[in-house]
């Protein structure tokens, strides 16, 4: 088959924020694009050696209509949930966590080795299951096949296909791809993406070449839905590393309110009442 790239239709830079209870992270992924990126609602990095910018965490808080994956490339996170689950996600481990009808839980930054770095993305469930029950998955490092490509670049397929390698991690209705590529040579990649799929590549370190742009660290290359290709092309250097996403988007509205992600105001306005009540 022909190797078609998709283009780089916009180039997005993070926006440094603080969230939870003072917690310094860049918002990569913001509610500005989440029609244009459905299914995926949110992509935070964190990453910092100075523990004031991270140990306060994020406290017990609420979460109801969506999906959070956090992965981690170093230091650890600390969670737990009224459900009864409590887990520590250390070096690249991923943590999917299925908030369904309603779940309280809190995350806690542990500094290991001096630096804390990671990521947490938030995928949307469909209308038919905003109010499943909740579920927890952690996967360990080891669980998480790690490849090298023909080029000789290594892949790490954290959910979805590699070619004939299939991660850990599947969802039947948004069927997101995550992988996370770090460069070993100049050669170029070319990765497929699923036809349909809204697609983008989020430049962790170094200035690779996304679709024939250079893209600069801690941005977001959105990729065009051209319906002639059936990938992206890369380029970079040894020691460059990009995480590549892909989802089928659900092409229903949404509507949020902080940690809620519902289709309807009123489901929104049901969720803060039942957490309000104590019913979440």
């Amino acid at each position: 088959m022909s190797q078609i790239s998709r283009k780089t239709e916009h180039i997005v830079q993070g926006q440094p924020t603080r969230d939870g209870a003072g917690v310094n992270l860049i918002r990569v992924l913001t509610q500005q694009w989440q029609r244009r990126l459905d299914p995926f609602l949110m992509l935070d990095e964190f990453r910092s050696d100075d523990p004031n910018d991270y140990i306060a965490g994020f406290p017990e808080h609420p979460h109801r209509g969506f999906e959070t994956v956090t992965y981690m490339l170093a230091g650890q996170m600390r969670h737990k949930d009224n459900a009864g689950h409590e887990g520590v996600v250390g070096p690249g481990d991923v943590q999917w966590m299925t908030a369904g009808k309603g779940i309280l839980h809190s995350e806690t930054p542990e500094q290991v080795a001096g630096l804390m770095h990671g990521f947490q993305l938030w995928i949307n469930l469909p209308a038919k299951n905003k109010l499943a029950k909740p579920t927890y998955q952690e996967v360990p490092s080891a669980q998480i096949p790690v490849l090298t490509s023909a080029e000789g670049h290594q892949v790490k397929v954290i959910a979805g296909d590699w070619l004939e390698t299939t991660g850990p991690l599947h969802r039947p209705d948004t069927e997101p791809l995550y992988l996370d590529l770090q460069l070993q040579n100049d050669t170029p990649l070319f990765v497929s993406i699923p036809a349909g799929h809204n697609a983008f590549v989020y430049v962790v370190q170094g200035q690779p070449i996304v679709a024939g742009q250079r893209i600069a660290p801690r941005r977001m290359a959105i990729l065009s839905n051209d319906a002639q290709a059936n990938g992206v092309l890369l380029q970079g250097q040894a020691g460059d590393q990009l995480l590549v996403l892909s989802g089928q988007p659900l092409k229903e509205p949404i509507v949020q309110w902080g940690p809620f992600v519902m289709n309807t105001r009123d489901e929104i306005e049901q969720a803060i009442s039942d957490y309000q009540s104590g019913h979440l």
